[in-house]
């Protein structure tokens, strides 16, 4: 298993990194909040995960240890692959997730796209002894969404990750909002957000 991946970010896009690792350009899936992190040209390192299928090796990449080991956790449940464990991550933090399970909230689990009422539910019981224990102080104070940014923020962070200038950012940002708003539950994704980000600011350049 590669646990890890150190090396000069060589390039990034909307869902990938390239981390330069001996001489190799290794690709990484991440999420949009692990990418606003990296930078083209700076050192990095990502906790990795290797998911190996017949046909294919997708090495899933993530900020630090607590994100990947949540990916793997998640995975225990039932219907649970790693793209919809990494959704899970880019709508919620680690912490955010075990305070969902240990409350047993149904509305964090719906906000991510393709977990509906029954399988939030689904998800809940399997989930109750598997993630463990909120690693922040008072749970009880705390909601769902206090552990991940705002879409807004995820998204900006994501296109200076990418290069872009702050006013760049802001108006693609303000671009792709009516389409943000009009996702189901008020819950957009901000990976399809991201590529609607992209074409915006190439269609003005």
């Amino acid at each position: 298993m590669i646990a890890s991946v150190s090396g000069v970010v060589a390039a990034l896009a909307p869902t990938t990194a390239v981390i330069e690792v001996g001489g190799f350009g290794t690709a990484v899936q991440c999420t949009p909040a692990t990418l606003a992190g990296l930078r083209i040209g700076q050192e990095a390192r990502l906790a990795t995960s290797l998911v190996v299928r017949e046909d294919s090796l997708t090495l899933y990449g993530f900020t630090d240890d607590d994100e990947r080991q949540t990916f793997e956790l998640l995975q225990t449940a039932s219907g649970v692959g790693p793209r919809l464990a990494q959704a899970m991550l880019s709508v919620h933090a680690p912490d955010a997730l075990r305070i969902a399970v240990a409350t047993g909230d149904e509305k964090a689990l719906t906000a991510v796209p393709g977990i509906g009422k029954r399988g939030a539910q689904k998800l809940l019981l399997e989930l109750k002894d598997r993630l463990g224990e909120p690693l922040g102080a008072h749970v009880a104070q705390q909601g769902p969404a206090a552990a991940a940014p705002s879409w807004r923020d995820q998204l900006h962070a994501a296109l200076i990750g990418l290069g872009y200038a702050a006013r760049e950012a802001d108006e693609a940002v303000t671009a792709v909002t009516p389409q943000a708003e009009a996702a189901p539950g008020g819950a957009p994704q901000v990976g399809h957000l991201l590529k609607a980000a992209l074409q915006t600011l190439n269609r003005t350049r």
